[in-house]
């Protein structure tokens, strides 16, 4: 049962005004935190006024939900002005400030709604070590894979996610007149009605299309998209220009995880590492070159990838070591070099 704010009251009882200069401190911390020139001694002072009081934590956690809205404004919500449009940190900002005022009035937050600038419904979700499907507030289904984290907010004019880590499988209710956007690293898929897999480790980011029709773009070329259809895929990581389109026939082994099954089919080992990394609490290396060009296939399951880790030189030419972070380096085992 989530936490309300009435629980944190004990004795003396807080009056509204006392409520207020708490929340307005965690509105405060927020902005601060994710300013680039915040120093060391704020942090040190943000950690002992977390650590005063409770409702502290409380409300800053309510403020970083608040964050995450307005993180995912959509473009559209920027307000038109006759100065020259503010840097990104400054206009994060400024949603994170107006949105907080927003949510604060209904009045006020009709008028957001109306104009686009805040969503009528939030959502966020979470997976650790199992399977998981949710309902979103437009009736959309979503598998999650272990690892994931994603939100779901209802705009005006879009339903929007964004995947923030792992992998979910979405069938999106069809609204022609309110698209369905998901955002995902630096780039997004939108859609009106349709089935389709989002992949996503680090930067790197892998759509499969398996009914309906989507638009893949990547921030560095957003326009129009690139229309997929059905049975193909497409691929993009951070400073692409455009995604990478192909045909695609691996859906069964793209969608082996909703069954709990990791399916490598004999790919090198620098294409298989970010597929087996997304299960591992610290990514594995590659020594070299030479050892991502071995080749790995089977099928092991999404919860014993570290067993398959640590058996990797049992199967393969390889060995392991670490290095000073702690983190498993794939090394490859040298050829004996031929005698003349």
């Amino acid at each position: 049962m989530a936490e309300t704010r009435e629980e944190f009251m004990s004795e003396p009882i807080l009056s509204e005004a006392e409520y207020d200069a708490i929340t307005d401190a965690a509105a405060h911390w927020c902005m601060r935190l994710h300013e680039e020139d915040c120093t060391g001694a704020e942090r040190e002072a943000f950690a002992a006024w977390l650590k005063a009081d409770p409702l502290h934590a409380f409300e800053y956690e309510a403020m970083l939900e608040i964050w995450d809205v307005a993180d995912q404004l959509p473009p559209v919500a920027t307000p038109r002005v006759l100065a020259p449009a503010p840097q990104r940190r400054g206009w994060q900002r400024y949603a994170m400030a107006a949105t907080i005022g927003l949510l604060a009035l209904p009045v006020a937050g009709y008028l957001g709604w109306s104009l686009g600038w805040i969503p009528s419904t939030y959502q966020s979700f979470e997976t650790s070590n199992q399977l998981r499907q949710v309902t979103l507030a437009d009736g959309s289904q979503v598998e999650l894979n272990l690892g994931t984290q994603l939100t779901y907010s209802n705009y005006k004019d879009q339903r929007r996610v964004t995947l923030k880590k792992g992998e979910a499988y979405f069938e999106v209710r069809h609204d022609a007149g309110h698209p369905f956007v998901v955002k995902a690293a630096e780039g997004q898929v939108q859609v009106t009605g349709t089935r389709f897999n989002v992949w996503m480790y680090q930067d790197q980011v892998r759509v499969t299309l398996l009914q309906g029709s989507v638009l893949v773009s990547s921030s560095a070329h957003p326009g129009d998209g690139y229309r997929l259809d059905p049975g193909m895929q497409a691929r993009y990581k951070s400073g692409d220009y455009e995604p990478q389109i192909s045909q695609t026939h691996a859906q069964d082994a793209d969608l082996a995880w909703r069954n709990g099954k990791l399916v490598l089919d004999n790919l090198p080992l620098s294409d298989a590492l970010p597929l087996i990394n997304r299960y591992l609490e610290r990514p594995a290396l590659l020594a070299d070159n030479a050892t991502g060009s071995i080749r790995i296939g089977g099928i092991y399951s999404t919860g014993e990838v570290q067993r398959l880790l640590t058996s990797l030189p049992k199967v393969l030419p390889v060995y392991l070591t670490q290095n000073k972070e702690g983190q498993a380096v794939i090394n490859a085992i040298p050829r004996d070099t031929p005698k003349g």
